[in-house]
């Protein structure tokens, strides 16, 4: 995943959302017992990056996604379904958590890229992949 960038959608205007510093907001989630920092970033997937192979903005692959999730203890709060359905190469989603660190440290990743490199354990010869974010 690469060229990160910021995404700030109209709904942020709406009075759900009370917004903490730029481009980071709060909201309550009833579903989810309470409020989270959330923060809208877009992306594009890197179709030839391993696990990206088959990614598109309407179908994230979970290699590397899921990482960049554990990795910054954030999770997905809204899909962006219609801009992802008619986009051709930008993702776009909102990611929220109850830490406004974790927020802080996923826009972190604006102009960067997040990807997943395989290689080869040699004690079991099994294939295994890191995440780099460079």
């Amino acid at each position: 995943m690469k060229n990160f960038q910021n995404y700030k959608p109209e709904k942020y205007s709406n009075s759900e959302y009370k917004k903490v510093e730029d481009d980071i907001y709060v909201k309550n989630f009833p579903k989810l017992d309470g409020e989270l920092y959330v923060t809208s970033l877009s992306f594009e997937a890197e179709n030839d990056c391993y696990g990206e192979e088959e990614s598109s903005p309407s179908y994230i692959s979970q290699v590397p996604f899921e990482d960049l999730l554990d990795e910054f203890n954030v999770c997905v709060t809204d899909f962006y379904d219609e801009l992802n359905e008619n986009s051709k190469k930008t993702c776009y989603q909102e990611f929220g958590s109850r830490d406004i660190e974790d927020i802080r440290k996923l826009r972190t990743l604006i102009g960067k890229r997040f990807y997943a490199v395989p290689y080869t354990d040699e004690t079991d010869g099994e294939e295994y992949y890191k995440t780099v974010l460079k």
